[in-house]
């Protein structure tokens, strides 16, 4: 049958209707404020030669894994790639996924039951919602980054299970850029008892080893995600943790037992970019983080501030209401030379679209410099 269901073609007239479809399209040769690379590993020449070096040393110059992890797919890199990112990390283990979304449904479906509560954060990533409507287990969201009202809803819900209390939150938020106070967060789940699961896909390679690593917390936390499609460049993702969470994680993430393994290129890219963050990655840190600073200053110096949100990290995002809006903001930036994308409803709230501006240890000052004159025309 060529014709769709009548419910899905409204669907997506309503999307095109209020100005919120989403379409394919190839990327042009703009400056790049917008990629998740943040430290420019995702063209980086030495990680590809390194990564060629690692494949024929183990013999492993392979198309594809050839099964699940479970039956064939679990080739000789699996082993030394989880052991480099649990080191790296300061976790006792690591359990690559194919995603960072297929390792939070994975988590999330099988780790919190019947009986259970799941608190998570109201801006917490779409994969996280995914999985936790995968469980059994009972959900509750609290205000964003709120640990006042997250402490009330555990006093006050917790009465009513018999099973564990799983607290869900980000360090760096992928929409906002800012972070909870973590200190005060794993405080809050050692006073109620309570196991945390955080999120560290946008401050793995921003932050060396991720925020919770950075402040010793690494102890006081159940799971933490961590991601190598973004700072690091390669593809895939890790859940770290205990060794009885892997374990059980291998009997019971569906996401895991279901899917053909990664292949070889996929983990010998992943290696090496880990040995490259441990070197000359160091450096590239470093001058993101410069540009970071130089960013705020330029957006302070220009009068822009009220249009931000607050941020001390790679992500930065312009508030301006509406798609259409957005959108013509983000072709007119185009225009000038920049890849800046516009954020729609319903990805974020109605009235909270924005222009999310990515910084790179790449781009140079004179760009930053630009790009803010023009949003400074724009605005």
């Amino acid at each position: 049958m060529s014709k769709l269901p009548l419910k899905i073609n409204k669907s997506l007239e309503k999307r095109k209707s209020n100005g919120s479809f989403r379409e394919l399209k190839p990327s042009k040769n703009l400056v790049d404020f917008s990629s998740n690379d943040y430290l420019g590993f995702g063209n980086n020449e030495n990680i590809h030669r390194r990564s060629r070096q690692i494949l024929k040393q183990n013999s492993a110059l392979l198309n594809g894994a050839g099964g699940s992890r479970l039956l064939t797919g679990n080739h000789i890199l699996y082993a030394s790639a989880e052991e480099l990112v649990a080191y790296f990390h300061k976790a006792e283990s690591a359990l690559i996924f194919n995603s960072g979304y297929d390792a939070n449904l994975g988590i999330f479906s099988s780790v919190p039951g019947k009986g259970d509560l799941i608190l998570y954060d109201e801006l917490i990533h779409a994969s996280i919602r995914d999985g936790i409507k995968l469980s059994a287990a009972k959900a509750t969201k609290f205000a964003h980054n709120d640990l006042e009202d997250l402490g009330k809803k555990i006093s006050r819900l917790k009465k009513g299970i018999l099973g564990e209390v799983y607290l869900v939150t980000e360090s760096i938020f992928s929409m906002d850029g800012d972070s909870p106070d973590l200190h005060a967060l794993v405080a809050l789940a050692e006073e109620k008892e309570c196991f945390l699961i955080i999120d560290e896909a946008h401050a793995v390679g921003v932050n060396g080893a991720g925020l919770i690593a950075e402040a010793d917390l690494q102890e006081k936390v159940f799971a933490r995600l961590v991601t190598f499609g973004k700072a690091l460049g390669a593809h895939g993702a890790a859940i770290l943790g205990s060794k009885e969470l892997k374990n059980y994680l291998v009997n019971f993430a569906r996401s895991l037992i279901y899917s053909t393994a990664l292949p070889p290129h996929s983990l010998s890219i992943i290696i090496a970019a880990y040995e490259e963050l441990q070197g000359v990655g160091i450096s590239k840190i470093e001058n993101l983080q410069e540009n970071i600073e130089y960013f705020k200053a330029e957006v302070s110096k220009r009068g822009l501030q009220k249009h931000f949100l607050e941020s001390e990290s790679a992500i930065h995002c312009c508030i301006l209401p509406g798609n259409e809006l957005v959108r013509a903001a983000s072709g007119k930036i185009a225009e000038k030379g920049f890849d800046v994308r516009p954020i729609l409803s319903p990805t974020v709230p109605e009235g909270s679209e924005r222009l999310r501006i990515c910084l790179h240890s790449f781009n140079s000052k004179a760009e930053i410099a630009e790009l803010t004159e023009v949003l400074k025309n724009i605005l």
